[in-house]
């Protein structure tokens, strides 16, 4: 296994610490608070699926309550990325070349990345100005880094997924400054 799971607690702390340093395809300013194994499937990404999407998410939980769903080994559910309200910080739960279970479509899970944003679709003001903005930025080096086009084709919702019942990130995302903020990062 990849990761250390002496413990089996659900907090927000690193509990399953990688057993190799951070790589490239880390952001330098994301803390790593790994979710635990049996929510995520171990891979070799881009080499055994390509990277074409990153799926949009809102948490409906609070930042905590997130990471410690993403731990919890009953769960069954991660994301790649958790983006906190407040301040923009992030939070790596899967690594990229691994696959998250966030989208709801397996295939759409193989050939994506996953950003979780904490907040709820019907509460706008947890779409802080820092959450755009930071989420943008690691949105851009994502795409960078993986050759994916920067526009709406392949930066969805998750609503947009096939055979979904989400509807997030809601009415009261604003994709038009997403957009821009993903395109000027």
């Amino acid at each position: 296994m990849r990761y250390n799971t002496t413990t089996s607690t659900c907090s927000c702390t690193p509990t399953h610490a990688p057993t190799h340093p951070k790589t490239n395809s880390s952001p330098p300013s994301a803390d790593w608070l790994g979710a635990n194994p049996s929510n995520f499937t171990a891979s070799d990404r881009p080499v055994s699926h390509p990277l074409d999407l990153v799926v949009i998410h809102v948490t409906q939980a609070t930042y905590p309550n997130t990471l410690g769903i993403f731990q919890n080994p009953s769960k069954h559910v991660s994301a790649h990325y958790v983006v906190r309200s407040v301040d923009g910080h992030i939070a790596q739960c899967v690594r990229e070349h691994d696959i998250a279970w966030h989208a709801g479509n397996w295939p759409y899970n193989t050939g994506s990345i996953g950003i979780e944003h904490e907040g709820w679709v019907d509460r706008p003001g947890y779409f802080t100005n820092a959450l755009y903005e930071e989420s943008a930025r690691l949105t851009a080096a994502i795409c960078t880094r993986h050759g994916i086009p920067k526009d709406r084709a392949h930066i969805i919702g998750h609503y947009e997924v096939p055979g979904t019942d989400h509807t997030d990130p809601g009415p009261n995302w604003d994709w038009t400054r997403y957009m821009r903020l993903v395109n000027f990062a």
